[in-house]
């Protein structure tokens, strides 16, 4: 049962609301109460399920009491608003017909030269489109790097050796000289030119936010994106009425916490790759990494599988943006 005041869920026999003291027998007088001030609720909030009958309930942003459509159960927020409701969204379908998805396949396999004609010589296996569940973890990446500045290292290099040289003619009288002047002069030369290196070393910082995707079912794990974020802007609540007649809706299987892993996981990989193309001789890194919200997203996937010389290949394309989140065996 559900506190008539409150709306906190209590034991069926409960006789007092734990939360507001409200008594709950039957003899009690109808009161008349002040509407409890209003929770504003977060941007972020998405959805809600009735305590009752179970269905979604349809967020009204600013409202702390919200009356279910279905079955007329009037739900309370407590005093944290909105937080901590579980969030399920969902992607559109733009690219819903095969055709066009078959011309888009050829425009991105016919680029570049050793690309050509590719998919008029490869044989199209199988193609399915489903709405796929992801898990959309929020996480934040600072990376600290410690990388020589190819520039000033070579400069200072440079420098140093014409040093040298002036140095080494002055001590050695000519071709012939030399004498103790030699090894006290590559000794200190020697030593410039470690400390001329040291000095080149640089602090860079490579911060980041991603919306990070991973994908919330154990058999397509294989297809899990690298380096891809969906257009959340674009992401509504989730709706199976909205999801095409004859498209399979799949369940996923991959709990939040695994999914909180696998992204920072990923991400680091990610900096750290970002890292390396960007910085030439990385002498250290670092990188430290905060997940904040995650919900559960399903988009539309469309998933192709062409032999090209008994090699097989997958191309796997956003339903809603079009982009390729992934491609294996190209």
């Amino acid at each position: 049962m559900y506190c008539p005041k409150c709306g906190t869920e209590l034991p069926d026999d409960a006789v007092f609301c734990i939360k507001c003291g409200r008594s709950l027998t039957a003899s009690q007088p109808k009161e008349n109460t002040v509407p409890p001030v209003p929770v504003i609720a977060p941007l972020e909030a998405k959805s809600l399920k009735c305590p009752h009958c179970g269905a979604p309930i349809t967020p009204k942003f600013g409202e702390m009491i919200i009356t279910c459509e279905y079955c007329g159960t009037g739900v309370t927020l407590s005093g944290d608003g909105w937080r901590g409701i579980q969030k399920q969204t969902m992607l559109s379908l733009t690219l819903a017909d095969k055709d066009n998805v078959l011309s888009e396949i050829h425009d991105l396999m016919d680029r570049g030269l050793l690309h050509r004609h590719l998919q008029e010589n490869s044989t199209l296996d199988e193609m399915n489109l489903t709405f796929v569940p992801y898990w959309i973890v929020s996480v934040s990446a600072r990376t600290s790097i410690i990388a020589s500045d190819m520039a000033m290292e070579a400069g200072q290099i440079a420098t140093t050796a014409a040093l040298a040289g002036v140095m080494g003619s002055a001590f050695g009288g000519g071709r012939r000289g030399g004498g103790f002047a030699g090894p006290l002069l590559a000794g200190g030369m020697m030593g410039t030119m470690v400390g001329s290196r040291n000095s080149a070393r640089k602090t860079y910082q490579m911060d980041n936010n991603y919306n990070f995707p991973v994908v919330a079912l154990k058999a397509l794990i294989e297809h899990q994106p690298r380096n891809y974020q969906f257009n959340l802007d674009e992401r509504m609540l989730f709706d199976v009425s909205k999801v095409p007649k004859g498209i399979k809706i799949l369940n996923g299987d991959v709990g939040e916490e695994t999914a909180k892993y696998q992204a920072k996981t990923l991400v680091d990989q990610l900096q750290s790759e970002r890292a390396h193309a960007q910085y030439h001789m990385i002498q250290q890194l670092h990188t430290d990494l905060d997940v904040a919200d995650t919900e559960l997203l399903y988009a539309p996937i469309w998933f192709a599988q062409y032999e090209h010389k008994g090699r097989k290949m997958v191309l796997i394309i956003d339903g809603n943006s079009k982009n390729v989140m992934n491609s294996i065996g190209f």
